[in-house]
């Protein structure tokens, strides 16, 4: 069988993602789907920036589970976009489109 690579070679956790999936090593596909899995199951979606969750939209909402991983975020895209989700409370929301960097952010 051939080595894994790329997005679906295992990477090791950083200790909060590690305790929230329970898992020390996972391919970076498989953490973004068990991310997903927890905010569509947690109904953690909304259409509004810091809006309430509605199981639905764009955003994601923090719960007191995603603020752990989420507070560990700070960084920066080759584009120069700054996501810096340190100083991140409950109820804020984040961009679905900032998994990526949150991901990146929580491995080593």
């Amino acid at each position: 069988m051939a080595e894994a690579k790329g997005l679906s070679k295992p990477v090791k956790l950083k200790n909060e993602l590690a305790d929230f999936l329970g898992e020390r090593e996972l391919p970076r596909t498989e953490i973004t789907k068990k991310l997903w899995d927890y905010i569509k199951a947690n109904k953690l979606q909304t259409k509004t920036e810091n809006g309430k969750p509605e199981n639905a939209g764009k955003y994601i909402v923090a719960d007191a589970k995603l603020l752990t991983i989420f507070k560990n975020t700070n960084s920066k895209s080759k584009s120069g976009k700054v996501t810096n989700l340190t100083n991140m409370k409950e109820g804020q929301t984040i961009d679905m489109m900032q998994m990526a960097s949150v991901v990146g952010a929580n491995i080593e």
